[in-house]
């Protein structure tokens, strides 16, 4: 079968790989095992004629392709871990703007309780798994977009929680955050930070493709620095392309602290590379050493290990 065949590969000759599976729930539960044996990317399989679906997601499959061809396999072939899922749409390129407005004035004071958003997209899954197995009971609230379709986003966040000591559940509207409980986004929506006294919880909204991806990392991005500011702590993560890049800057001058996951140990070194650039990191440092930043980070400890 398929998850046999792609062990055989990735066992013998790791080759990038794209997965095509149904949007489902068996799909998803398939594709998580595809994912922990190596593929780089997934698409979905066309609801109608495979000659309209050509026409209407190419550029979701070419964006695929491009995706698993700039793969760092070293990454991918790593023992005991996963790789990504990635929903790519066809739309607009649109920014934050078309679902939350920018931040404005001064960053908000302190609170006692710290948050970290986490953002990443091809490779992440493999990623978010190192980081989230690391991280003891005790931990900071943490909310995470990771780019995936909608049914998997579920699936893979059952198996984090099976893994994890932390709680890792799919967002629902509302959900508190918590010390101790990872909150991922589920695909097809977008996932906002609120703030209500010094408590936080999320809103989980429908709206356009931002960055071209719904949830957009800098939707999720942008309310942190509206409504947690220096409270937060922004990661970004492996990924194709330039979602999150203009939210981490936006989170940095509202007070919050940045990390960027650097290159060699990147899956795809885009969104990190991109976040850089424009000038909103103030941390570059390995995947291995970002547990312990966060950890560092919620007991208001200096970030260490850090370039």
């Amino acid at each position: 079968d398929g998850i046999s065949f792609l062990r055989k590969i990735m066992s013998e000759h790791p080759t990038p790989v794209v997965m095509c599976s149904t949007l489902t729930e068996k799909g998803a539960e398939t594709t998580m095992q595809a994912l922990s044996s190596g593929a780089v990317d997934i698409i979905t399989k066309p609801k109608s004629s495979a000659k309209g679906y050509l026409m209407e997601e190419s550029t979701m499959v070419l964006d695929a392709i491009k995706s698993a061809a700039k793969a760092n396999m070293k990454r991918v072939a790593r023992p005991r871990t996963t790789t990504p899922a990635v929903l790519r749409e066809v739309a607009p390129k649109l920014t934050a703007d078309a679902v939350l407005t920018a931040v404005h004035g001064t960053a908000l004071k302190e609170t006692t309780e710290r948050i970290v958003a986490i953002g990443t997209s091809t490779g992440g899954t493999q990623a978010l798994e190192q980081i989230l197995t690391r991280l003891p009971r005790v931990s900071p609230g943490i909310v995470v977009v990771q780019h995936m379709p909608e049914k998997f986003t579920s699936a893979f966040a059952n198996r984090l929680n099976s893994l994890c000591e932390v709680e890792v559940k799919e967002a629902a509207n509302m959900d508190r955050v918590l010390p101790g409980r990872v909150l991922i986004a589920p695909g097809g929506k977008h996932m906002m930070l609120k703030r209500s006294g010094a408590l936080y919880h999320v809103e989980v909204v429908d709206g356009p493709l931002v960055s071209r991806h719904r949830p957009s990392v800098d939707v999720l991005f942008r309310s942190m620095a509206k409504y947690a500011g220096s409270n937060a702590l922004g990661v970004i993560m492996t990924g194709m392309g330039d979602d999150g890049a203009v939210g981490l800057k936006e989170m940095h001058e509202a007070g919050a602290e940045t990390i960027a996951q650097d290159e060699a140990t990147c899956v795809v070194f885009g969104m990190p590379k991109e976040a850089i650039k424009r000038g909103g990191v103030d941390h570059i440092m390995p995947l291995d050493d970002i547990p312990q930043a966060m950890l560092d980070y919620a007991g208001r400890r200096k970030i260490s290990n850090a370039n």
